[in-house]
């Protein structure tokens, strides 16, 4: 069985409600996961949108959230979770607005693209301080077993 990830807040390559946007509650979905490979010691999530700050002309990958060190037991992050609601041992990364925790769709111009990626390592990463996504990917690097992911799209109120 390969790794997936799914949610129940919105399916993938559709658009993502606007209660997860910093137009709604600015919440994360819920998310759950199957199909970890033998080995897997922990988990990595990073939300991310590749077509900042116009899908037209992109210039950068905007991050919104970074997780690591999730424990392979936990199989889901529910709706709404907060920093004290992760799962034990779960350590959080910075997302581009300089802060801990997720930030939600915010696109200022077009409809744009936000992945939910997902990779399960043969390694914990330990302590990283609070790392960029950047800082994540350089740890993660020669333990990735398998990766999977999630795509919604959104665009700011039309």
């Amino acid at each position: 069985m390969a790794l997936t990830i799914a949610s129940t807040g919105f399916e993938n390559q559709k658009e993502i409600p606007t209660l997860y946007s910093c137009e709604g509650d600015d919440i994360s979905p819920p998310l759950h996961w199957s199909g970890l490979p033998e080995g897997t010691r922990s988990l990595v999530l990073i939300v991310d949108d590749p077509d900042a700050p116009d899908p037209k002309a992109p210039q950068m990958t905007w991050v919104h959230w970074v997780l690591y060190d999730i424990p392979p037991s936990a199989g889901l992050l529910p709706e709404d979770v907060k920093s004290g609601d992760l799962p034990p041992g779960t350590r959080e990364g910075l997302n581009d607005w300089k802060r801990i925790g997720y930030g939600g769709p915010c696109p200022p111009i077009g409809r744009h693209r936000y992945f939910h990626k997902l990779y399960a390592l043969d390694a914990l990463l330990g302590d990283l301080g609070e790392p960029t996504k950047d800082a994540v990917e350089k740890a993660m690097k020669g333990h990735v077993l398998a990766s999977a992911e999630l795509m919604g799209t959104y665009e700011k109120g039309r």
